[in-house]
């Protein structure tokens, strides 16, 4: 338990080193402990998390993200793989096949899912009290169909309560308690428990190793003329470098015209390719203010002018804040084609980069599968 506790926070990003260094039998380190867990409740959100996680759902949500996806853009040529690293396309071609498999399932799955939400909701409609939803959600149905199980819903629900009451009693005490974690971090610094600066580590290091190894002054003697050879090198390069800049300004400014001309075209292409990949902007834009994240509850709106799903409670006669599927369906269709575009884009610049590879292999034919 202690080493996943210590994997745990480093994996969620928590590095101070004096809690790796604690003893594996739990014997000491509760002031360690007491900093990781402040910081897992100030870094990570650690009681809104188990709060939401732990919401007795009522309702039919769904869960709705029309956010900006921010993946990162992988660099070409960053690493390549060695001849024991190498996957035949086959295998990958096997588990492609296989995932695709999988999602058709996953869909079709969902899509008899929906089907039979959709069935119960039709069939309870103008059922239930609350004029804002007019149906009952899966949950309430089988309450209706086997009553016994209320008492368990029931228990939930007071287990729920008692837990949104200590977050508000804790957001009242919560000043109070990172006060206290001032007071014990200083004490800590008086201590002299805090983490030591690199250059004091390194010192440490070399004082225990030349006591404990007779050939560590050597090794200390040849490790500072190293760094003086280091430090000479550095300010050649310097120096050198300033040269290059020299010349390059030179050239610069004899090619002034020329540079000019590269730029234009340069530019030209960018702008090309900039509008290419800004399609559907417009109508983003259009439905910003449409940007949801998170669960969102499912009700059926037959008597709606627009006669679709809505999520979040809307009701046609009062301006409950909601919006259709039919408006988030739409977003998700843009991004899609704009996602399409991306694709098709990156598609060329593999079938361009096989191309060039193609051309340098002589004596070889490559045949398109």
């Amino acid at each position: 338990q202690v080493r996943f506790v210590k994997w745990a926070l480093w994996y969620h990003g928590y590095g101070r080193p004096q809690l790796q260094r604690l003893p594996a039998d739990g014997s000491a380190g509760s002031r360690e402990l007491l900093l990781a867990f402040s910081w897992l409740l100030h870094s990570l959100g650690l009681l809104e998390q188990l709060l939401a996680r732990n919401r007795v759902q009522t309702g039919d949500d769904t869960s709705v993200c029309t956010c900006e996806d921010e993946l990162p853009k992988s660099q070409e040529g960053t690493s390549e793989a060695g001849p024991e690293d190498r996957v035949d396309v086959r295998y990958l071609q096997w588990l492609n096949g296989r995932l695709r498999l999988q999602w058709c399932s996953l869909h079709a799955q969902h899509q008899e899912q929906c089907k039979l939400l959709h069935k119960i909701h039709l069939f309870t409609s103008g059922s239930h009290m609350d004029q804002n939803l007019g149906h009952f959600s899966v949950t309430e149905t089988d309450l209706i169909r086997q009553p016994d199980n209320y008492k368990q819903l029931l228990q939930l629900l007071e287990s729920e309560t008692m837990q949104l009451e200590a977050f508000l009693e804790w957001k009242q005490l919560e000043p109070i308690y990172w006060q206290w974690m001032e007071t014990v971090l200083d004490n800590m610094t008086e201590e002299g428990n805090m983490c030591e600066s690199p250059q004091d580590a390194h010192e440490r290091r070399l004082s225990v190793a030349t006591s404990c190894c007779p050939w560590a002054d050597k090794l200390t003697e040849q490790m500072d003329k190293l760094s003086r050879d280091l430090m000479a090198l550095q300010e050649q390069l310097h120096q050198l470098v300033a040269q290059r800049k020299a010349a390059w300004r030179e050239k610069v400014a004899a090619r002034e015209e020329l540079q000019e001309e590269r730029f234009s075209a340069t530019a030209r292409k960018i702008q090309e390719s900039t509008e290419l990949k800004l399609r559907g902007v417009t109508s983003l834009c259009a439905l910003k203010k449409n940007k949801m994240h998170g669960l969102c509850r499912l009700v059926l709106r037959r008597k709606h002018p627009a006669s679709k799903m809505c999520f979040g409670g809307c009701v046609s006669k009062e301006a409950v804040p909601g919006v259709s599927a039919a408006e988030v369906i739409t977003e998700l269709q843009v991004r899609e084609a704009s996602l399409q575009r991306e694709l098709e884009q990156l598609r060329q610049q593999c079938r361009h980069r096989l191309d060039e590879i193609a051309e340098g292999l002589e004596g070889v034919i490559c045949i398109s599968p």
